[in-house]
């Protein structure tokens, strides 16, 4: 199929883009390079810069391209940043995915997979969650993730919309041959600021909170690599054949992983150590969140090919080695 990736150019789109070719599809990048970078997306890809909110762009891409099926990695995704900043979140991800969407059936293009979060779940009630557990988000980013996810189900049952939306946990790692990776700004996520301080490019690794009532007292997470994440995306495309089609999936190892936990596989793997500084708790953060994917592994097919924490650490160790200064260099 000839697939439009919004958000191909940042960090789990570019690695969609690739997965996206190996399976024998076409794709074709849409980035406003707010966050993406050009040096993520293959030579020979099309790349068309636009905005999502942007109806008269869209109009003329769906008219020159014959679009298949719409992948939405092109949200904006820091969670503080949409508690301090609302409406700059309620714009790009709620408001620019309901005009995509528009472009999209004013085309008669029917078929959309959509990168969601956990975070629709809020504080969850058990764990591992499944996708049946009550959704409240407890930030505007989830929220607004929640609002699209609402809208695809309106959308599916008054236009026959076809999607696939998945609720995923923490994307980590990198491409396994190194030509792409993780590169934010700014950076939170725990394992490149843990190979960072490894490196001696920060002072030291913040970790917050050391009393929850876990293990070894930090934070559990489920860390599933990035290419694991976008196969899963490329399983959903034969299921969305019939019109109307509504599928819901969490996204994850299901094997959970503790803050400290991840230290040490980046000290085992790097062979550095990794300076730390312990400090309070951070607000709103739970003290586990890890995925029943189990829906997703029987209905698609899908089986994570990296399932500890190690060998996610090395794909990541990898690409920081191979391109210290990101794409810039």
């Amino acid at each position: 199929m000839k697939v439009l990736v919004a958000g191909g150019a940042g960090y789990i789109g570019s690695h969609c883009v690739r997965q996206l070719i190996a399976a024998g599809h076409e794709p074709v990048v849409l980035d406003n390079f707010a966050y993406g970078h050009r040096g993520a997306v293959p030579a020979g890809v099309k790349l068309l810069e636009a905005s999502l909110g942007d109806a008269a762009a869209l109009d003329r891409i769906f008219a020159a391209e014959r679009i298949d099926l719409v992948m939405h990695f092109a949200a904006f995704c820091y969670v503080g940043e949409s508690v301090t900043d609302p409406l700059k979140y309620y714009q790009n991800n709620v408001a620019a995915t309901l005009t995509l969407l528009e472009a999209m059936l004013k085309h008669g293009v029917k078929k959309f997979v959509f990168s969601s979060t956990c975070a629709t779940y809020g504080v969850p009630e058990k764990m591992p969650m499944t996708e049946d557990l009550p959704q409240a988000p407890i930030n505007p980013y989830g929220q607004t993730k929640l609002d699209v996810e609402n809208m695809l189900k309106a959308f599916a049952r008054a236009y026959g919309l076809s999607f696939a939306a998945f609720r995923y946990f923490n994307a980590a790692g990198a491409a396994e041959d190194a030509t792409i990776g993780e590169a934010h700004d700014p950076e939170t996520h725990l394992i490149p600021l843990a190979i960072w301080a490894a490196q001696g490019k920060r002072a030291a690794l913040e970790v917050f909170g050391t009393d929850y009532p876990t293990p070894d007292g930090t934070c559990l997470r489920d860390y599933v690599h990035v290419d694991d994440l976008s196969r899963a995306h490329i399983a959903a495309f034969d299921h969305l054949a019939q019109p109307g089609t509504a599928l819901f999936y969490n996204l994850g190892t299901g094997m959970p992983t503790s803050v400290l936990e991840v230290i040490k596989a980046v000290e085992k793997v790097t062979g550095l150590k990794v300076p730390v500084k312990y400090s309070p708790r951070r607000e709103g953060d739970p003290p586990a969140l890890y995925a029943n994917s189990q829906k997703a592994q029987r209905e698609l097919g899908w089986q994570p090919k990296f399932r500890s924490i190690e060998p996610i650490v090395e794909t990541a160790w990898r690409w920081h080695q191979q391109r210290p200064d990101g794409y810039a260099d």
